[in-house]
């Protein structure tokens, strides 16, 4: 794969399914317009995909429970998404909201007639409500707590998520808000014909960091706690019975990273004492998605983290703290699943693998390819390794064509409670193709290998996460396919964090590196991230002097090798700040730095940034890297 051929890879994204009815929608970059294009197809029972609507950009169809009705997300070029609804044989769409900041994914009542969904609500005067008024000319913002601001949204304290009811069927639709924007409300659904449940924070307190179930009355009226979490609760949805399930995790304060993910049921008592559910999936060993899960024959759906790989399960109903292996996978093994449906005991999803960016399957049968095949994509080798303290590392890597010895780029992945594996990274192949051998190493501090692998770094970041890394990589240098003399380093957010460290602490082995989005100094990210008044204490601990002993710019003078530092202008979950001083401390200490900048992108620049930005971004990549391991 090429830099250029991004623009081959149409992937679905969510699936819809009622009878035979199976909408998907495909989304791919336009490199010459610069944006995404996308619509909705249909996937018939026998034969190839058929489109659906052929807007700019189509996304999240949802079909009515009586089957009849569409309704789904529609950008225009330069406009934000509205709400659009058409019927299911066919026909005009029909726009239902016109919003100034756009419309969230719908959610339809048991009414087949209304739907729920939120949307950013603007105070008056800013953002483009007042004509003629920019955003330069705005008045000053009052911001009175730690959660104004998220990366890739922008400021949020004057513009928080409000739920909506509209009746889509009406001659003239008209949202109507059920809450007032105090505070964000995530993941509707309909618990009957009268509530919705919706994810909240504590207490309806916006600063807090967990969140519980509250039902809203859809008439209007004041949320209720329903579930009280043990220290998060989202995407809830209701069984047959009436029961719901949702996903949780438990933490108490600000220590809330590294938790995996479960589900929960519980029986709700609205206008009773609000109850907690039970977990029906074990602590340890299971961390789900955060995908809504789903009722299906035998239990309920989830999307599990295991191994490098998201696998959809099915988690039995009589489940209590059930482990990862009493949990049978239905599809996604060796895959990664990026949504799901069921329906009358089908099920379908889209699931994404090493070497195509997703595919539309059910189990035992692919249903749809939008891609095809990729130019040069090439297949992942699982590698193993054991670390200087006896623990087992997992990972893999990726070869070029031909025998070798390729040179060796060594890719961290972000997080850190993130994984490498199983599903299409764009990254690798472009990077297989050039020419390089791709290490892909899930250290310690990684997802997918039981909560305490992913716990094992608190307070310890750039030690045995470090010993992993390097000792993967040792085991790819093993092979006879790798040149253990041209040896790079990259990795992003937290990756770009190892990638800095190991510059310092183990810079000899490596001739370049490539630190993007990196975090660099805990203490001003603590102020300047979204997530940095808690994150940095919850992964380092409260002392100042820790925080400093684990961040790569105390250790910037032991760097010398030659040092790509990579950001953009509006990252503010790592921000720039953190670019900017590394680039300073070691341009002064003599050391062959450079800093590339991207304007008006935010943290996930190489993954949904703008299309010409991700393909100048890898051009910069090849660059770099046939300068410093090939020329």
């Amino acid at each position: 794969m090429r830099p250029e051929d991004l623009a081959l890879l149409h992937a679905p994204g969510s699936v819809t399914l009622h009878d035979d009815l199976l909408l998907v929608d495909v989304a791919h970059p336009d490199l010459e317009a610069d944006a995404y294009r996308g619509s909705l197809w249909r996937i018939p029972p026998q034969g190839p995909p058929v489109p659906f609507t052929h807007g700019d950009l189509d996304t999240a169809p949802r079909i009515s429970p009586d089957g009849a009705w569409v309704a789904f997300l529609r950008a225009t070029a330069g406009g934000s998404p509205q709400l659009h609804v058409m019927p299911t044989g066919g026909g005009e769409p029909r726009p239902i909201t016109d919003l100034p900041l756009g419309a969230g994914a719908p959610v339809w009542a048991p009414d087949s007639r209304r739907i729920a969904f939120t949307a950013r609500v603007p105070e008056p005067g800013r953002y483009g409500t007042e004509e003629g008024v920019g955003a330069a000319a705005e008045a000053p913002r009052r911001i009175t707590g730690f959660r104004y601001r998220r990366d890739g949204i922008g400021f949020t304290q004057d513009r928080r998520p409000v739920l909506y009811v509209v009746n889509a069927l009406a001659d003239i639709p008209q949202p109507v808000a059920l809450t007032d924007g105090r505070y964000d409300v995530e993941d509707p659904c309909w618990y009957d014909e009268d509530h919705l449940l919706v994810s909240a924070p504590r207490d309806l307190d916006p600063e807090s960091l967990h969140t519980d179930l509250y039902a809203v009355p859809a008439l209007g009226g004041e949320p209720v706690l329903a579930v009280r979490s043990a220290g998060s609760a989202g995407h809830p949805a209701v069984l047959p019975g009436g029961d719901v399930v949702y996903l949780g995790a438990e933490f108490s304060g600000i220590h809330a990273v590294a938790r995996n993910t479960g589900l929960y049921r519980v029986s709700l008592r609205l206008g009773g004492e609000p109850l907690a559910g039970t977990r029906l999936t074990e602590e340890e060993s299971v961390d789900c998605e955060p995908l809504p899960p789903l009722a299906a024959e035998g239990g309920v759906l989830v999307a599990v983290r295991v191994r490098g790989a998201v696998e959809l399960r099915l988690v039995p109903l009589d489940s209590d703290g059930a482990p990862l292996g009493k949990l049978p996978v239905v599809l996604g093994e060796r895959g990664w699943v990026k949504s799901f449906a069921a329906f009358g005991g089908r099920t379908v999803a889209v699931v994404s693998t090493p070497e195509h960016p997703g595919q539309v399957v059910e189990p035992d049968r692919t249903l749809a390819d939008f891609c095809g095949p990729l130019p040069q994509a090439r297949p992942l080798r699982e590698i193993t390794a054991v670390a200087p303290d006896g623990y087992p590392v997992h990972g893999w890597i990726a070869l070029p064509e031909g025998e070798g010895p390729h040179p060796v780029l060594l890719n961290v992945h972000g997080g850190p409670f993130h994984q490498h594996g199983w599903g299409f990274l764009d990254e690798t192949q472009v990077y297989a193709a050039a020419g390089y051998a791709v290490v892909l190493p899930n250290p310690r501090g990684s997802a997918g290998y039981g909560q305490a692998h992913g716990r094992s770094v608190i307070g310890a970041l750039g030690t045995v996460d470090a010993d992993d890394v390097l000792a993967l990589l040792d085991a790819a240098l093993a092979l006879p396919e790798c040149d253990s003399g041209r040896v790079g380093v990259m990795g992003g957010s937290y990756g770009g964090f190892m990638t800095s460290w190991l510059a310092a602490h183990h810079g000899q082995r490596f001739r370049a590196a490539w630190s993007e989005r990196a975090v660099n100094a805990w203490d001003s990210f603590t102020g300047s991230s979204d997530i940095g008044w808690y994150f940095a204490e919850a992964y380092c601990g409260p002392d100042a002097e820790a925080q400093r002993a684990m961040s790569p710019l105390h250790h910037a003078d032991r760097i010398a090798l030659p040092f790509a530092v990579v950001h953009s202008e509006e990252d503010w979950r790592c921000p720039v700040e953190q670019a900017q001083r590394m680039y300073v401390a070691l341009r002064r200490n003599g050391v062959p730095a450079e800093f590339l900048l991207f304007p008006g992108e935010g943290h996930e620049l190489s993954r949904s940034g703008r299309p010409r930005h991700r393909l100048q971004r890898f051009e910069a990549v090849l660059e770099w890297w046939s300068r410093h391991l090939t020329a």
